[in-house]
């Protein structure tokens, strides 16, 4: 049962965690040989309570490692699980760092590259009216979890990572951290800023595809209390897929001054341009991907998604006492979108006459399949050189905002022997969204195995708006989070937050078009979400946790609503997690290991046509292990597994999911980067990627394939320039990066086998 504002009863209907024998022993045989090896370090001698905060000096050693190492595929710290700088060790939760280092070694340019090597992430491409990087996190949408120094990057667009210094994940329901959304957990751009030591770095980078780009990295010291940072790119790329060309531009200055002893503001902005064409993949056909050549494109040639993104940022931080500070981060983004964008819609073939499939096409004509075959994946018994596919339209105009202050308090205190660190704050906001949809009309029938390529002029194509909608909300929240260090080994976290969330959804029809969604909703949202942790520590080097997590999803999250969800209360999350994380060899090695379940409680399940009700379940049970940092002086390395077993619990028989698994979750995922310098200047790495099976559709209709992905680099290294060469894909393995439920479940593959060459110049 839920009350009218949405509010959880913490502790009630709460299952068992559903252990999975499989899981319980990795965990086991994961964690024993990691308590010898801690012990081998000195634990600290006992400290007075007033101390026993350990953040601070992890965070020191940290950045004086950075500065004499170029590499660190172990950074230590983290931004997220406590709204300020901690060590990873500290956080009752899963945690990845991806730092500059690795996203360098491995050679990508794109938040997808860089998320590759992180399992338990997966990829949806353009799906239902939204565009730009969608992203499964533990089985559940991350579609509006990704953020940018700490704020909510809600735009829907292609994000590089030219002007970022590291990305980090955090996993599992993180409300009370963070507001709305994040059922799987939440994914943090950290963006560069200056710093206090000048150097200029350009960088050239050309490749197989027609990939050319060229970045640059310009840090400035102004003054001894002032330093300006600009990163820039410009890239012009085609694909292994045909016809596709993208053209992106991105200009990212920042600038740091020291006002005074206790005073330090920060300064960013993000300038970003793409014009790229979008993909939607290969149709399926008899409940896989059509078995067609992996470059046959289904669009028309002048596709494009133009995106302008404008960010701006201030962070200030006032040092009141020695332990008391206190933040304020503002933050406005603004992102334009033109997609005019096509791609595979209904599969047939030309009618024969008196044909029962279509009794009312007349010979000669296109008969799509019927409603129950595409609903099963296009089933059917014609030969592949006889069907067709006709081009659905996507086309949209997007303008959206967003305009967020935070305001924390940030204070190390004590109260007897008990140490507490706490962060307490607000967070207010508003969010728009304007949406017009385009439709595309006179949309060409193309061949499955041979499409005819050609822009809009050529088929003829024309372009009419009809619908347009006008969405805005307010977001008013207050939050209080403390670490409490009841002894040296013993931690507790506990918080809350309190949200507001007040949305308002207008549909308007044009030129003779339909209502998409309802013509108007109101919604306000009332909800308060919590979080808990216990962590033992019984040294340096090892710390086991226990943690619980809520969230919550509203109808209106999204800024869309759908006829029958818009007065529902909001779906809540919860999870249970434990684990063990420890650092090795001198902490330049850090292995990490979870058990945990991630539960929707109330899913939203459709009962009716426009009718729905609260009453689903969807549960995720899983198993994660993670290692990175330096195995020797030479030897690095970037790895984790993860395993899932999701399921649709309970749903409506409308609904028809029950029992079914979710769709774009493989149950196994996992990841390996080594990078090892036999010499000093020569550096040789290599890289698999492990993905399994998944279905694409919710009904488990459509399934693609597991499949191993190689990779390998090569670098020479010199102190004004690196030259690096990175394989992608060796194998030429075919293999599809991500998936699409509408229009039957359309699968999107990946690259062929790629090389690019990368030239970095310091001056």
């Amino acid at each position: 049962m839920m009350n009218n504002t949405g509010s959880p009863r913490v502790g009630m209907d709460s299952p068992a965690f559903r252990r999975s024998p499989f899981a319980i022993a990795m965990l086991m045989f994961s964690s024993l040989p990691l308590h010898a090896l801690a012990q081998d370090g000195t634990a600290a001698p006992a400290a007075p309570a007033a101390a026993a905060t350990p953040a601070v000096t992890q965070l020191q050693q940290v950045e004086v490692r950075g500065e004499t190492e170029r590499d660190n595929y172990n950074p230590g710290v983290t931004t997220v699980g406590g709204k300020q700088p901690a060590a990873i060790r500290d956080i009752p939760q899963q945690v990845t760092v991806i730092d500059r280092s690795v996203m360098e070694a491995q050679g990508a340019n794109s938040i997808q590259d860089a998320l590759r090597y992180v399992p338990g992430i997966t990829f949806t491409a353009a799906e239902g009216g939204t565009i730009g990087n969608n992203i499964n996190l533990r089985g559940f949408s991350a579609r509006t979890d990704i953020y940018l120094d700490g704020f909510r990057d809600r735009g829907q667009y292609y994000r590089d990572v030219f002007s970022l210094d590291s990305i980090e994940v955090l996993v599992g329901p993180s409300s009370m951290l963070f507001g709305r959304g994040s059922t799987g957990g939440i994914i943090n751009q950290v963006s560069k800023v200056p710093t206090r030591t000048s150097q200029d770095s350009l960088e050239a980078q050309f490749g197989t595809s027609d990939t050319y780009r060229t970045t640059g990295d310009f840090n400035h010291t102004l003054s001894p209390d002032a330093a300006f940072r600009v990163a820039a790119m410009a890239q012009t790329l085609h694909s292994t897929r045909d016809v596709m060309h993208n053209q992106d531009y991105g200009l990212a200055p920042s600038l740091n001054l020291k006002l005074n002893d206790k005073a330090d503001l920060t300064i960013t902005s993000l300038l970003e341009y793409n014009h790229d064409m979008p993909d939607y993949g290969l149709p399926p056909i008899n409940g896989a991907p059509a078995d067609v050549a992996r470059e046959k494109f289904y669009g028309l040639t002048d596709d494009a998604t133009t995106q302008g993104v404008k960010v701006l940022g201030a962070r200030l931080k006032y040092q009141v006492l020695p332990d008391l500070i206190l933040r304020q981060q503002v933050q406005y983004s603004r992102y334009n979108i033109d997609a005019h964008e096509t791609g595979a819609a209904s599969v047939g073939y030309i009618s024969a006459g008196a044909d029962p499939e279509c009794p009312t096409v007349a010979a000669g004509a296109f008969c799509p399949l019927n409603a129950a075959h595409k609903a099963n994946g296009n089933q059917t018994t014609k030969p592949l050189d006889e069907l067709l596919v006709t081009l659905g339209s996507h086309a949209r105009n997007i303008k959206d905002s967003s305009a967020f202050s935070q305001t924390d308090v940030l204070w190390k205190f004590n109260t007897g022997p008990v140490a507490h660190d706490l962060i307490a704050g607000a967070e207010v906001g508003r969010d728009t969204y304007n949406n017009e949809t385009l439709t595309l009309s006179h949309l060409p029938t193309l061949s499955l195995m041979n499409p005819q390529y050609g822009s809009r002029g050529d088929f003829g194509v024309t372009t009419l708006a009809t619908g347009l909608s006008t969405s805005s909300a307010i977001t008013e929240a207050a939050y209080v989070n403390d670490t409490l260090s009841l002894t040296r080994q013993i931690k507790l976290v506990g918080g809350v937050r309190w949200d507001r969330f007040d949305a308002t959804v207008n549909n308007v029809a044009e030129n003779g078009g339909t209502v998409r969604g309802v013509p108007h909703a109101e919604q306000t949202v009332y909800y308060d979400s919590v979080r808990s942790g216990l962590l033992y520590q019984p040294t340096e080097q090892q710390s086991y946790y226990f943690s619980y997590g809520t969230s919550f999803d509203p109808s209106l999250e999204q800024l869309t609503g759908t006829a029958g969800q818009q007065n529902l209360p909001p779906e809540k999350n919860r999870s249970y997690e434990v684990g063990g994380k420890w650092d090795l060899m001198q902490g330049n090695l850090s292995l990490n290991s979870a058990l945990f379940q991630v539960e929707k409680t109330n899913a939203r399940s459709q009962v009716s046509p426009g009718e729905y009700e609260i009453d689903g379940d969807v549960r995720v049970n899983g198993f994660a292990f993670n290692a990175a940092g330096r195995i020797t002086r030479k030897w690095e390395i970037f790895s984790g597994y993860t395993w899932l077993e999701p399921k649709v619990v309970s749903a409506s028989a409308t609904d028809g999911t029950q029992g079914k698994v979710p769709a774009n979750v493989p149950r196994n995922n996992a990841t390996l980067w080594t990078t090892y310098k036999p010499w000093h200047a020569w550096e040789a790495g290599t890289g698999l990627v492990y993905v399994g099976s998944r279905y694409v559709t919710a009904n488990n209709a459509v399934e693609v394939p597991g499949y191993v992905r190689w990779d390998a680099t090569f670098a020479f290294h010199q102190k004004q320039y690196d030259v690096r060469l990175n394989l992608q894909n060796l194998t030429d393995r075919r293999y599809y990066d991500s998936v699409i439920q509408s229009d039957g479940g359309r699968s999107v593959p990946g690259i062929t086998r790629t090389a690019l060459v990368t030239v970095d110049y310091r001056f």
